[in-house]
């Protein structure tokens, strides 16, 4: 009899969003004359430059040629793109990239999730919490469970198996055991409490999921903060995976846009990047992610003999090359050429004025929520804002609550985790009237 990965059975029969967007679906066939406001799922509503959408045009023309035809790419991506990347990218803030240190991708949440094939399952992964929820979910798939650590916030205090029954993962405890202790998540809380600051934890971890500027909270790291994470990381050996898919919203001083702008950070993070929300490529998908070469670590083999070497040191950079070219087939040439174009000087004065829009509509539903007696987040560095419920409420409960009583759509904290338990995250990607309209 086949048998399946019965991890999968430890996940919610459906993803956050897809709930989000089931719910909404069965208010509008309720209420077909009521207006809702969509402020969960995060995509972008501005479009594309017509520079970028008239590069893509030329490259599209180019394949009803022969002589301009392009089948087949290379899989890590074209030097055109990645040689934009690099200068516009790193180079502006005194990074230096080889090219074959630059993947490109369909989109960072395949990166984020496919990384976790070069890591065995026996190590010990870090994951803030709340946190987007395909850095966890994967890793409940390749066999990991949750360990029991201090994954409660103070505030809501809820138990686990609560938040099974409303968020989109169905959590599994697992003893520290001695059989188990090389292998298991740790949730880093999260929270108003410690500023959603992420503590060290206590059990070193071999993995460290770290997203800033956050989603979901909308929340950074200074400088200083995410340095503590680095030294961290080379102390023990272990690796950094960061997540700056919102690098481009930060307006603030001192935080960094990439992990690398930390001394010694190429030895230990790999970093995913995205044109989704900083070029409106949500529709087109094109992402990178960066694998420095001075990355690597020691492996065991196993024994052939007792003459035969059993540890050698692997260069990260080029297992996940061999991982890239072996499942993917790489980003089309015209996907390519529309994010070229993106490093243009007429696509970033319209990009960069995209984003501000998005921050000041964010900027806009934290002012109302917060006049109306909420504590909000983020918001700042961020196009989200991570609101805290009322008391006595869970997470669905307010998603319900503001959906029949003022038509608003946002996103259930706890489907980020368990510390989202009591938060609600809110998204600027949506339209000024939708912003200004919002009546609390």
């Amino acid at each position: 009899m086949i048998k399946l990965n019965k991890n999968f059975l430890k996940l919610q029969d459906n993803y956050l969003f897809s709930e989000v967007n089931k719910k909404m679906r069965q208010y509008k066939e309720k209420n077909p004359n009521k207006k809702i406001i969509n402020l969960g799922i995060g995509d972008v509503t501005r479009p594309i430059p017509k520079i970028i959408v008239e590069t893509i045009k030329m490259a599209c023309d180019e394949m009803k040629e022969s002589a301009t035809f392009r089948g087949y790419g290379p899989e890590q991506g074209y030097d055109f793109l990645k040689e934009k990347i690099i200068k516009y990218d790193y180079n502006i803030r005194g990074i230096n990239l080889d090219l074959d240190e630059v993947f490109i991708s369909d989109g960072s949440k395949c990166d984020v999730g496919n990384i976790v094939d070069l890591f065995a399952k026996e190590n010990i992964v870090a994951i803030t919490d709340p946190v987007y929820p395909v850095y966890l979910d994967t890793n409940i798939i390749a066999g990991r469970n949750i360990l029991k650590e201090e994954i409660t916030s103070n505030s809501s205090k809820l138990k686990l198996n609560n938040i099974k029954k409303e968020g989109h993962i169905a959590f599994e405890l697992q003893e520290d055991t001695e059989k188990n202790k090389l292998s298991g998540i740790i949730l880093m809380p999260c929270n108003k409490e410690n500023n959603f600051i992420p503590k060290i934890p206590s059990k070193i971890p071999d993995i460290i999921y770290l997203c800033y500027p956050n989603n979901p909270t909308g929340t950074v790291l200074n400088k200083k903060e995410l340095k503590k994470w680095v030294d961290y990381a080379k102390e023990n050996e272990s690796i950094i995976l960061f997540d700056s898919a919102y690098e481009a919203y930060i307006t603030e001083e001192n935080i960094p846009h990439s992990i690398y702008e930390i001394e010694g950070a190429k030895e230990v993070a790999i970093e995913f990047r995205s044109f989704s929300k900083t070029a409106g490529f949500t529709g087109l998908r094109c992402a990178y992610t960066i694998v420095p070469k001075e990355l690597k670590r020691e492996i065991k083999l196993e024994e052939r003999d007792s003459s035969s070497r059993n540890n050698t040191i692997v260069s990260v950079n080029k297992i996940w090359n061999r991982r890239h070219c072996t499942k993917f087939n790489g980003v089309s040439y015209i996907t390519q050429r529309g994010a070229e174009a993106v490093y243009c000087e007429e696509a970033q004065k319209e990009l960069k004025e995209n984003i501000k829009y998005y921050l000041t509509n964010a900027k806009i539903i934290k002012e109302k929520f917060v006049n109306a007696g909420f504590n909000a987040y983020g918001g700042v560095n961020s196009p989200y804002v991570w609101l805290e419920v009322p008391k006595g409420k869970t997470s669905w409960e307010f998603f319900d609550d503001i959906l029949e009583k003022y038509g608003i759509v946002g996103t259930p904290g706890s489907g980020f985790g368990p510390n989202g338990e009591g938060y609600f995250r809110l998204t600027g990607f949506g339209k000024r009237e939708d912003a200004e309209s919002l009546v609390i």
